[in-house]
């Protein structure tokens, strides 16, 4: 059977995360099924093509508009029982985690969650998950059906394929059970900010305790401004109440992978360092020559941030206005 990858979209846009874990998915040699589940996904749900998917289920329902959690449930466990599918694989967001785990509870499938990939071995599916601080990976396996894996968000970038062709468009037909419809949605708030979001961005500032004082992180969002990338925190920040928890970055943060990932003041945790290790670049900039960042940074500037972060601001708006 096909692995069906559930794909979730945010204001017409298809999510990085999820089609990551779809091109993973589609790299194993399984053929892999997308579904999407909200209101006005069919015509999004060919674009899954181009990241591995033969054929994509479209659950298009004005009931889905609101990102509830039980009503997907509902339209994923049909699907599952219909379709005969054996593993469905998320790529975890505060949504995802309990669709997932709602749709496990439902179908008395197997769930394993936190993992960080998946493959086959001798023709069984095996999850990785970190252990020990992230310091090893375990083997994980399901005794149960259907296979539920939640995938660490930031684990995998999409892999398009320009002349891949589009998925073909299944549209499923939308059942939500009464106790579904208890919970209802009021308001819906977003955070304000500019710029990407830190699971999204290729370039990432990130503060910690070093700055001294919650005003100094103006610093950093002039320089992620004229990088053209997104600014996150450390746990120690965001408890202290000097930055948004949505911009935390760590073990019990978000995981990011971007191209370039520039830390000022953060002394470099092994709690930090789960959630970022996967960047491309790491840039340390910390006052401290002994910050544990220096271990696994590939630049590292011993300096005063509050001297070395506005003249790389300077910098890079002065070379991007000379390109």
């Amino acid at each position: 059977m096909p692995t069906l990858v559930y794909v979730e979209d945010h204001e017409g846009e298809l999510s990085k995360a999820s089609l990551g874990v779809l091109s993973r998915v589609a790299q194993l040699g399984d053929e892999a099924a997308a579904v999407l589940c909200g209101s006005g996904v069919k015509g999004l749900a060919a674009q899954t093509g181009r990241y591995g998917a033969v054929r994509a289920y479209a659950a298009d329902d004005p009931a889905l508009e609101h990102p509830l959690p039980q009503p997907r449930v509902d339209v994923l466990a049909k699907l599952v029982q219909e379709k005969g599918f054996d593993t469905v694989v998320f790529g975890a967001s505060v949504l995802t985690a309990d669709v997932a785990a709602g749709l496990a509870a439902r179908l008395g499938g197997g769930l394993n969650w936190d993992l960080v990939d998946v493959v086959r071995e001798d023709g069984k599916l095996v999850g990785k998950r970190p252990a020990l601080q992230d310091s090893v990976l375990v083997d994980v396996g399901w005794k149960g059906e259907p296979r539920i894996a939640l995938i660490r968000a930031g684990s995998f970038d999409p892999a398009p394929d320009a002349e891949g062709a589009a998925a073909k468009v299944e549209e499923v037909q939308v059942e939500i059970q009464d106790w579904s419809r208890k919970a209802v949605m009021l308001e819906r708030a977003h955070a304000e900010r500019e710029g990407p979001a830190i699971e999204e961005a290729d370039v990432i500032v990130a503060g910690g305790r070093g700055l001294g004082d919650p005003e100094n992180f103006s610093l950093l969002e002039e320089l992620a401004k004229a990088l053209g990338g997104a600014v996150a925190a450390t746990r120690a920040v965001v408890d202290a109440g000097w930055y948004p928890y949505a911009a935390q970055v760590g073990q019990t943060g978000k995981t990011v992978s971007p191209k370039l990932y520039i830390a000022c003041g953060v002394s470099g945790a092994i709690q930090h360092k789960v959630g970022m290790q996967s960047s491309g670049t790491i840039v340390a900039i910390n006052k401290d020559p002994n910050a544990p960042i220096f271990e696994y940074c590939d630049l590292g500037v011993v300096g005063d941030l509050h001297e070395v972060v506005p003249k790389l601001t300077e910098l890079v708006r002065q070379r991007r206005g000379a390109g």
